[in-house]
């Protein structure tokens, strides 16, 4: 409004200043038409012989009103000229204010929008466990956004690389159980239905409780190394019993063969590489490597008694092994996808272990076929649980053995090839993850067994954090 007021007052001047050159006009053709009627008596109303000095006395005083206008319409002009200058001031110290104010209110409006981002970040930000994580576009340097985000609770189905330069350690604590009770006839069939010998139950049950250190460390931008080291204490329970009744002395014919300890188990050694740069609805592809050193006490390594029974337990395979595999995770909010397929290839090796009544001296473990798939989901900003099934296909193991002899105990004959049967190992998973900070999670994890070879049940707990 002040400029508007502003801009009536100057048409109000312009008007007044059209006016005031108006008079001046008129004022300056008076002053020029003055002599020329001095001179002309006719005009004046005076006599021809009239003196030269009244023409001119009265032509100064004719002349003498104009002047004192023209001066008078200069001051007045001045004077306006003045007002408008002030008046100009004026508009121009509130426009200057007006513009100050623009900018004030723009500044509040650009904050106000810049809290509205953030906060609609903040709420958009993944929970602990999923981005990454879990922090991943500059190629060989994922930042955050690049990174895909972290299952990390379902053992090492959907884990990512650890970032270059930084060192994780992790306290992991397993318990496995596995318990099988079958019967196992000796004897033979004379016909259908009627069978001559006896009747065992075969009872076995295994209890084992691993505790174990990992360390992770991002030796690149998209590549990982590890090492982790376990300590295993097993319990092994066997017993060989024959049904009540089906012998004549049954407390005498019970075999048990049952054992416990504990040592360090085998190590693993491993490699994790970002193949790629995922997103929204397009996986991460991580390849991974993985070997199993035989560190731990071998099967072929415990002591034994005359009969070959086990007088320890064995905390390894015996054996190296070579686990390649690849891992996609697809994040499609609020829930993340993983999967997994890999192939575990053991090497064979020679044992020359004697375990009556045969020697076996060649053992050659069958490969493992994997796969797991599962669904992560973010209950909050600290804790997301996940589900999935893993799966392994175990084919059979070839065992070259010879009989030993009866009477000296030394192999004899040609060795045998014998082949075990495959071993279908099904697992239902699931888990839960719990920030506690930046630095730290705990992560729990179930698995439940889907098939006659899987375990019953097996338990994890995980504690990683960022040194």
């Amino acid at each position: 409004m002040a400029r508007g007021g502003g801009l009536n007052m100057n048409d109000h001047i312009g008007q007044r200043l059209r006016r005031l050159a108006g008079i001046l006009a008129v004022a300056l053709g008076l002053a020029a038409a003055t002599p020329a009627l001095a001179m002309d008596p006719a005009v004046l109303g005076a006599p021809s012989g009239l003196s030269p000095n009244g023409g001119i006395g009265v032509a100064q005083t004719a002349a003498s009103d104009p002047e004192a206008e023209l001066a008078a319409a200069r001051a007045q002009i001045a004077a306006q000229q003045a007002k408008l200058d002030a008046q100009q001031r004026q508009l121009d110290a509130q426009a200057a204010r007006l513009d100050a104010l623009e900018q004030k209110l723009a500044g509040v409006a650009d904050t106000a929008q810049q809290a509205r981002d953030e906060a609609v970040a903040a709420r958009a930000a993944p929970a602990a466990g999923q981005v990454a994580a879990a922090t991943p576009v500059k190629v060989g340097q994922p930042d955050e956004d690049d990174q895909p985000p972290s299952v990390a609770v379902l053992d090492d189905q959907g884990r990512v690389v650890t970032p270059k330069g930084q060192l994780v350690a992790e306290f992991g604590l397993d318990y496995a159980r596995a318990d099988r009770n079958r019967a196992v006839f000796r004897g033979v069939e004379l016909i259908e239905s009627i069978l001559v010998g006896v009747f065992d139950i075969n009872e076995s049950r295994q209890d084992i409780l691993t505790a174990s250190g990992t360390l992770r460390y991002g030796l690149a931008d998209r590549l990982e190394v590890g090492v982790r080291v376990p300590y295993v204490y097993r319990a092994d329970h066997s017993v060989l019993a024959p049904i009540a009744g089906s012998t004549t002395n049954d407390q005498a014919a019970t075999v048990d063969s049952s054992t416990r300890g504990g040592n360090i188990g085998d190590v693993e050694l491993s490699a994790r590489y970002q193949i790629n740069n995922g997103g929204p609805d397009k996986p991460y592809l991580t390849a991974n490597l993985q070997v199993d050193l035989p560190t731990g006490r071998s099967p072929f390594a415990v002591k034994r008694d005359a009969n070959g029974a086990a007088l320890q337990s064995a905390t390894g395979a015996g054996f190296y092994g070579i686990s390649p595999s690849i891992t996609a995770i697809v994040p499609t909010e609020p829930a993340v996808l993983f999967g997994t397929v890999g192939y575990t290839y053991n090497i064979a090796r020679n044992v020359h272990t004697r375990i009556p009544p045969v020697q076996i001296d060649r053992v050659a473990p069958g490969g493992e076929l994997n796969f797991s798939a599962g669904i992560g989901i973010a209950v909050n900003q600290r804790t997301s649980f996940n589900i999935g099934y893993a799966h392994t296909w175990a084919f059979g193991t070839k065992t070259v053995s010879r009989v030993l002899d009866q009477r000296t105990g030394e192999p004899t004959g040609d060795p045998m090839t014998t082949r075990s049967r495959d071993l279908q190992i099904g697992r239902l998973l699931f888990g839960v993850s719990y920030r506690l900070n930046n630095r730290s999670s705990i992560n729990w994890s179930v698995e439940v067994g889907a098939t006659q070879d899987a375990p019953d049940v097996r338990t994890s707990l995980r504690i990683p954090f960022t040194l």
